[in-house]
């Protein structure tokens, strides 16, 4: 299975549905996310998201690895895209292209030029469908954590991972 690059926004979503453990046991040793997406983290945390904090402490034990723009071409096409989106799905996918990891984001904009890119994709939705058909967890459990993930915010183009299974 391919690596795997975060943007904020899917890792958010799970961290506060209080459902980590969903990407732990899905990507572990393969789950990363840019320092940039994780300072918008950070962000979110003093903005008084406290749930938030799961994702820092991921970090801090090692599942979720925080890595750094290194090669020039990760870093022209980061400055290419923070023109025209946030730096932690900039950051992302020029990880993702670079690397050749999948990138996990819900960001229309952030989808799309990924996508232009030849940049492999999921989302939040996708997470949960393959957590179901990996037995991790059942399709009831994945609509209480959809349900507390909307109640947070999360605008999904579904009302339950049933009616996609």
């Amino acid at each position: 299975m391919p690596k795997i690059i975060f943007d904020n926004c899917v890792l958010s979503n799970f961290a506060l549905s209080n459902s980590l453990n969903v990407i732990k046991t899905l990507y572990a040793n393969k789950a990363h996310i840019t320092d940039f997406a994780s300072a918008e983290n950070l962000r979110g945390i003093l903005k008084g998201y406290k749930g938030l904090i799961r994702i820092r402490d991921a970090i801090r034990s090692g599942w979720l690895k925080e890595i750094t723009l290194k090669s020039k071409e990760e870093k022209a096409l980061f400055e290419s895209l923070s023109v025209s989106m946030g730096i932690g799905e900039a950051s992302s996918i020029a990880v993702a292209k670079t690397r050749e990891f999948v990138f996990a984001c819900d960001d229309k904009v952030a989808r799309r030029e990924a996508s232009l890119l030849g940049v492999k994709l999921t989302g939040t939705i996708g997470i949960l469908i393959r957590a179901v058909r990996k037995n991790i967890v059942n399709s009831k459990r994945a609509d209480e954590i959809l349900n507390h993930m909307i109640a947070y915010g999360f605008y999904s183009p579904v009302n339950s991972i049933e009616e996609i299974l």
